[in-house]
């Protein structure tokens, strides 16, 4: 992904630097990691030898949080060594302890987990804002390899050809095979009026092909809408960014002062966002009632439910999805489909049903880690399985160049037809 590094997760931010979010993780390392780090930075200050600092670090360690199994002298020893002994001194112990945390966060082999230095966070926040430099698409991962997502419409990538669900094989030399989404991301991000070659292979293609694709300044708009012939009302969905539920309230004011007989709600390639905007949306079709079930490790639920005005409930709705619907456009779809307040037409959804909870600390850095999974109203699962259409409408490349849309055709279809 070269806008928000994931399929965008779902986003719920804080500012407070200690939450229980910390005991998702491995805390005893990241005790020892804490502790390290501020002795280390003390390193000028100080003439205690190695073994007698990292005996002073283990001595504030709460016994509970020590791993009878693991020798956290290791830990320091090979600090000390790299310190001591790396050919190009003097070696950055910023730089080495922004590099331990993040190798205690992907140590938990989850590609929507992360720590973010502040750099990386500061770029995080200015790309989630809605205008960042790049090809303008969303990235995540699918039986360990890099994928598509969905590109930004109106961006490079999109312009380029990149569609949803094309497998990244290499991104100018560099083989994906391997990499985190983070990773990927940091290779295809760059300035704009730079180029970056992807390597695609795509479903039902001969053989892989390789796009070049000039980075732009890309600026996203979340929602468009416009009314069809047959008086039926439109509305796409990019993603949920920070203004989507106000700009989707001020859509639905316009549109409903033409007395549409329908609507269509285009969630394809739309890659998710804020968890309260999605459910801040679902609630114009649900009457405060479950948009979403929060459910944690330790088997506890936390329960979302709208709040919103329901004007859509009595509209005939049809809402569609496609390969590149995930995150909270997933979210959206489930709980129409469980209320049955809207048809789903198109394509399977990603099945991106994790949670990450993303929280930022005093030094501007900040972690964004997988605390639980998504349950439909119902109680079915989104992560990896996804969101199944009503009705099954595939959209293939040659509609597509020939300017079809068979998907958006069965949606109006349905409500054309006349009211049983």
């Amino acid at each position: 992904m070269n806008t928000i590094p994931l399929p965008p997760p779902i986003k719920r931010r804080s500012n407070t630097a200690v939450k229980i979010i910390i005991g998702y993780l491995v805390l005893s390392l990241f005790a020892i990691v804490f502790f390290a780090g501020y002795v280390i930075g003390n390193l000028r200050t100080t003439s205690l030898t190695g073994a007698r600092l990292f005996s002073n670090i283990i001595q504030h360690v709460p016994d509970s949080l020590k791993d009878k199994n693991v020798d956290y002298t290791l830990f320091w020893n090979v600090w000390s060594y790299i310190s001591d002994e790396y050919v190009k001194q003097p070696v950055s112990e910023t730089d080495a302890f922004y590099g331990s945390l993040k190798g205690m966060v992907a140590s938990l082999g989850d590609p929507y987990s992360m720590f973010l230095d502040p750099s990386e966070t500061k770029e995080f926040n200015f790309e989630i804002s809605g205008r960042f430099e790049g090809i303008g698409a969303e990235i995540g991962t699918k039986d360990g390899k890099i994928v598509i997502i969905a590109p930004v419409p109106g961006s490079p990538a999109e312009k380029a050809g990149l569609k949803a669900g094309d497998t990244v094989l290499q991104i100018d030399e560099t083989d994906t095979a391997g990499l985190t989404v983070d990773q990927a991301v940091a290779l295809i991000r760059g300035e704009k009026g730079s180029a970056v070659k992807l390597t695609i292979e795509r479903t039902g293609g001969a053989e892989p092909f390789t796009l070049t694709i000039t980075r732009d300044t890309i600026i996203t708009s979340s929602v468009t809408s416009k009314m069809l012939e047959g008086n039926i009302a439109y509305i796409s969905l990019a993603d949920f960014s920070q203004d989507t539920a106000s700009e989707f309230s001020k859509a639905v004011n316009d549109l409903l002062l033409q007395e549409p007989k329908g609507l269509v709600l285009d969630l394809r390639n739309n890659p998710g966002g804020y968890l309260d905007q999605a459910v801040a949306v679902a609630g114009e079709f649900i009457n405060n009632d479950t948009v979403v079930i929060e459910q944690f490790s330790n088997g506890q639920k936390r329960v979302h439910k709208s709040d919103g005005q329901s004007r859509l409930k009595d509209l005939s709705t049809v809402v569609l999805i496609d390969g590149g619907s995930a995150s909270a456009a997933e979210i959206l779809a489930g709980a129409l489909q469980d209320y049955k307040a809207a048809t789903l037409v198109g394509e399977q959804t990603f099945g991106k049903g994790s949670v990450q909870d993303y929280t930022e600390f005093d030094d501007g850095s900040s972690l964004k880690i997988t605390v639980a999974e998504w349950l439909t109203p119902l109680g079915r699962s989104i992560d990896k399985t996804g969101i199944s259409p009503d009705i099954t409408v595939t959209y293939t490349q040659a509609q597509y160049d020939a300017g079809q849309d068979p998907q958006l055709d069965k949606a109006k279809e349905i409500l054309s037809a006349p009211t049983p």
